[in-house]
């Protein structure tokens, strides 16, 4: 299955990603309309530490402790991507707490948010993939 992947030696830090994914998740017809005089929500986000610059997201687990933990099945595998049924979600986050590598995160909408590879976009891969300008950013099986 494809999957994102970050090299964090080409990863410039300048959190283009996070703009083109909250974009992407925002049901917009342009990023200015998506964006503008809006806190931004990107399932996707960019860490600093010690001078390297890397992206935080779903590593869609091939045993995901986040769909084990999750209490009323909103979070499933599907086509090998872990996906959020945003209406069974019950909030109590148990799947932000049981995830290890930190790729969840609390909605405005009041379930929780994370990478599901574009796949409910029609954008064909993932959008942070197609707006890194330097190329940091992969979709690719491996």
């Amino acid at each position: 299955m494809k999957r994102v992947y970050v090299n964090e030696k080409w990863c410039l830090g300048c959190h283009l990603c996070e703009y083109y994914c909250a974009f992407a998740n925002s049901g917009k017809s342009s990023m200015v309309k998506a964006l503008k005089d809006h806190k931004i929500a990107p399932r996707i986000r960019i860490e600093e530490r010690n001078n390297i610059s890397f992206a935080v997201s779903c590593r869609h687990c091939t045993d995901p402790l986040c769909v084990k933990g999750c209490i009323s099945g909103a979070l499933t595998i599907v086509d090998g991507a872990v996906q959020i049924d945003s209406g069974k979600c019950v909030g109590c986050y148990t799947c932000i707490l049981s995830c290890p590598y930190g790729a969840l995160s609390t909605s405005s909408e009041g379930a929780i948010q994370k990478c599901e590879l574009c796949a409910k976009n029609a954008f064909g891969q993932p959008m942070c993939v197609q707006g890194c300008p330097n190329k940091a950013i992969v979709y690719e099986e491996r």
